[in-house]
């Protein structure tokens, strides 16, 4: 009898291409894994100290500001990769092959998952060694996990949008900045009434804001608030359908021209 070989969808081989390129690619190390080990230790040793919110210690106040600014440098990362197969020709290379061209965007969209959710492991993982102690139970926890995948998706879209529009690598990491910067002017690491007043105005309505709230109440096991964990899983879902949307669109463009 003659073997056949097993199929996989499309978009699975190219996840696992899209590994293979990082774990080639010492950058995607050094984002993925040491870089927000690094950035858990410096904020803690560096401000631990100096600012105290209220009934709670400064390692558990950030981790989830912590979290979402190491996704975006992780979305970054996949908006080069993106943009170099777009831009490199290996999407002309991949249009002779017996694949669906739109099943490169579901790898680096898979690839990016598994990246991210990496990264929140060793975040985690430094800030137990720091004193993190979550006080979550299972409803919880399954609350954190479905929004991180939420912001993942979201990042991982934004990304892919802004991979295939940019024009070279280099403008597609330069424009994914304004997301990495976007935690900082949150509630992630100050409290929203020690900012100065337009300051607190932006980061109390951007929608960055919503999403730590929410993770930061289900990592205590606190009460959560119903609206503001309901408005943080509106935005990431939004975004995600448009970032999505957009980024079939301008893919179907820019392969056809």
């Amino acid at each position: 009898m003659k073997s056949e070989a097993v199929k996989y969808p499309d978009s699975l081989i190219m996840m696992k291409r899209c590994l293979l390129l990082s774990k080639r690619n010492p950058d995607t190390f050094l984002t993925s894994i040491i870089m927000p080990f690094l950035m858990m230790v410096l904020f803690v040793a560096l401000f631990g100290k100096l600012i105290h919110p209220e009934n709670i210690s400064y390692v558990n106040y950030i981790i989830p500001g912590v979290l979402l600014q190491c996704f975006g440098q992780c979305a970054s990362v996949t908006a080069v990769s993106v943009n170099r197969d777009v831009t490199g020709g290996m999407i002309s290379r991949f249009s002779t092959l017996p694949i669906k061209r739109i099943s490169v965007l579901g790898g680096h969209v898979l690839e990016s998952t598994l990246r991210n959710f990496l990264t929140a492991a060793v975040v985690l993982g430094a800030a137990w060694f720091l004193g993190f102690r979550p006080l979550a139970g299972p409803g919880e926890w399954l609350l954190v996990l479905a929004l991180m995948l939420c912001v993942i998706l979201a990042f991982s879209w934004l990304s892919i949008l802004i991979g295939v529009t940019s024009n070279s690598p280099e403008g597609a990491s330069s424009l994914f900045t304004l997301v990495i910067v976007l935690p900082y002017l949150s509630s992630g690491f100050v409290p929203l009434d020690a900012m100065p007043g337009p300051l607190a105005a932006f980061a109390r309505y951007q929608p960055m804001t919503p999403v730590i709230e929410t993770m930061r109440s289900a990592f205590q096991g606190m009460s959560l608030n119903i609206e503001t964990a309901l408005v943080s899983l509106l935005w990431c879902i939004g975004f995600t359908a448009v970032f999505c949307f957009c980024s079939l669109l301008f893919f179907r463009k820019r392969i056809s021209q």
